[in-house]
């Protein structure tokens, strides 16, 4: 009981901490969206359903799914890219190992908006990237490498490739690879070696490198805007415009509100799942634990 208490009282600053900086504020967009506006740009004194039936609206029903796509897409090909690095990286040798490192840590140290304009300095209609795939006749003379929401996915996968990469290696960099060599001598494949015996013990680094790009990539609004244009607008772009342009932050928190609940629906789904293999995986230890003694 007194352990119990002493748990309690180490983690009560923490507690309150997250209350006050992070469930209170939540809660508090969340009823802002039930909400009306005001003439001034603030929060009227009436309640409403409107904000939220707009939301399901053609118009914004579209930048939602436009938000969802890209976050998922730039997550899939983050990780896609970022596991065989991060397998290659481990196998490495310490120096060469350091060199590659450092080599996808230095954008990190560059302000993020000057990498976004880099970007859009490269994939400009005058541009060298550009020009040369016209000149060799991959792409025909009017297709346009920016402004659209191709521009925005390779800017994403781009910016967010790293934060893939680097939790997978740190369980990359731990795991025995004498177990692939053992795979291969019971007949298994370097695909199958790399597929069952790799990736099952490095599951829980990409998964938590599939949240660690997700979280962002759903929550964009510097990229879309500056390489997206108007067409590739996505719910931080609406977020911004609904509180600086239209000054209407009842829609602003539903918009918000709608953002959270998308990433807390994948959170929930890996806690479920974690929680169901979990609980057969303590099973099956016990069955063999029971079997041994």
């Amino acid at each position: 009981m007194k352990r119990s208490a002493n748990i309690f009282l180490l983690s009560l600053p923490s507690l309150l901490w997250l209350l006050i900086f992070y469930a209170l504020p939540v809660f508090i967009v969340f009823l802002f969206a039930f909400r009306t506006s005001d003439a001034y740009g603030g929060i009227g004194d009436k309640w409403t359903l409107d904000t939220v039936r707009n939301l399901f609206s053609p118009g914004f029903s579209a930048v939602i799914w436009r938000t969802v796509w890209l976050g998922v897409v730039s997550t899939a090909l983050s990780i896609v890219i970022a596991v065989p690095i991060a397998y290659h990286l481990a196998k490495m040798s310490p120096k060469l190992r350091n060199i590659v490192l450092m080599l996808i840590i230095v954008p990190f140290w560059t302000n993020f908006l000057i990498r976004i304009f880099a970007w859009k300095v490269f994939l400009n209609p005058e541009g060298i990237l550009r020009r040369t795939l016209v000149l060799i006749g991959l792409i025909p003379e009017e297709t346009m490498l920016l402004y659209n929401q191709w521009a925005v996915l390779a800017v994403m996968v781009y910016t967010y490739l790293p934060y893939a990469i680097l939790p997978i290696y740190a369980a990359a960099e731990k795991f025995d690879f004498a177990l692939l060599d053992a795979a291969k001598d019971l007949g298994a494949s370097s695909f199958q070696g790399f597929r069952k015996v790799f990736l099952p013990s490095i599951s829980k680094s990409i998964w938590v490198a599939v949240m660690v790009v997700l979280i962002p990539a759903l929550g964009a609004y510097l990229i879309p805007d500056l390489v997206g244009g108007p067409t590739s607008e996505m719910m931080g772009d609406r977020i911004a415009q609904s509180v600086f342009t239209e000054r209407n932050l009842p829609r602003a928190s539903a918009l918000s509100a709608l953002l959270m609940i998308t990433v807390f629906l994948p959170l929930l789904l890996m806690t479920a799942l974690k929680w169901i293999f979990g609980k057969d995986d303590e099973e099956e230890e016990s069955r063999t634990m029971g079997a041994r003694s």
